[in-house]
């Protein structure tokens, strides 16, 4: 059995790891200009201010775009195939590289309503997300 690679969090992500253990997602928003920013930063993508502090957001999307991976993209993942690597784009606006579960891969498409739920590894709780009523 290969062991499967896992986020490490640094002092710049901790806060939206230790978010992720409570089953809630936090991303940054910008005091400055209001926008939410995802993957974390030191300076607004938007206006570059440095006035990010973390939010929790409702975690509803809709799949921006995802492909099927049909041949394991790391070799711990053998057993998953095939499964969907997706870009959701939150309701708050930022986008996440994540994965969607809990539906047959040939059913996911683009602007499918999804939540984000969580699995947790044992050392880390990752976020994923699943279809979710329209």
């Amino acid at each position: 059995m290969v062991d499967r690679p896992l986020p490490r969090p640094s002092p710049l992500t901790e806060p939206f790891w230790n978010a992720a253990r409570g089953h809630e997602l936090h991303v940054q928003h910008c005091q400055d200009c209001g926008h939410y920013v995802f993957y974390p930063r030191y300076l607004c993508p938007d206006c570059g201010g440095d006035r990010l502090e973390w939010r929790r957001v409702s975690g509803r999307g809709t799949v921006f775009t995802y492909t099927v991976a049909r041949r394991p993209t790391h070799p711990a993942f053998a057993d998953r195939v095939p499964y969907v690597i997706a870009v959701v784009e939150l309701e708050e606006g930022p986008k996440l590289t994540t994965n969607i579960v809990g539906i047959d891969p040939e059913s996911v498409s683009i602007g499918l309503p999804v939540q984000a739920t969580w699995e947790d590894t044992g050392d880390i709780v990752l976020v994923n997300f699943e279809p979710r009523a329209r």
